[in-house]
């Protein structure tokens, strides 16, 4: 599926709103599913947003890697979610996408499903995804992420925080649309732009 066809779902689909700031929508296409997640949308997710000092992501109470503490909390509203969908045993394959603040969920959210349901086919994509990751990644790591895709429209400002000067990263796949200076560093962020952008490389 194109990428602009999952941008436009991603921006037009019902969310589902839970307490907390979370919101989500599944797409059911046979055996297979969609999880989109939304764009910062309120409060809440703002000062997620900006709660970006790195912590541990811990199992079984060891620290497996580092991230941006607001994105973490909120993932962590998301992950029964998860469960309960990856649960199903006639699921074939999952696609998980994000917008902005739902990008880094989505990411958050490859890994998740990557490691409690490995074989699972699966495809993540984050459109103006900030940056997650803090510090070293393993190897292991690396590579249960390297499917993800972040597209970034070149000068979009969201992609390129928290900065890299404090450790912060990209995971798998970069794909980079537009041009310099075509938008300032916020408007290169906005939907319809990325869209845009989207379109006139065809894909």
């Amino acid at each position: 599926m194109r990428l602009y066809t999952l941008f436009e779902r991603c921006l037009k689909i019902p969310y589902v709103h839970l307490h907390g700031g979370l919101d989500y929508a599944i797409c059911r296409r046979g055996r297979e599913a969609e999880l989109y997640l939304e764009a910062s949308d309120g409060g809440e997710d703002w000062r997620r947003n900006l709660d970006f000092p790195a912590v541990a992501y811990r199992r079984g109470g060891k620290p497996v890697f580092y991230a941006h503490r607001g994105f973490l909390k909120a993932h962590a509203a998301l992950t029964p979610i998860l469960d309960a969908l990856i649960a199903e045993e006639g699921l074939t394959a999952l696609t998980l996408v994000g917008y902005s603040h739902g990008a880094a969920l989505a990411l958050l959210s490859y890994e998740y499903v990557g490691y409690h349901r490995p074989g699972l086919p699966l495809f993540g994509v984050g459109f103006g995804a900030p940056r997650v990751l803090f510090g070293p990644c393993r190897r292991e790591m690396k590579e249960r992420l390297a499917g993800f895709t972040v597209v970034r429209n070149i000068d979009d400002i969201v992609t390129h925080l928290p900065p890299a000067a404090l450790g912060y990263y990209h995971v798998g796949e970069l794909v980079t649309v537009g041009a310099r200076g075509r938008y300032s560093r916020v408007d290169a962020h906005r939907p319809e732009n990325i869209l845009c952008e989207l379109a006139r490389a065809g894909i």
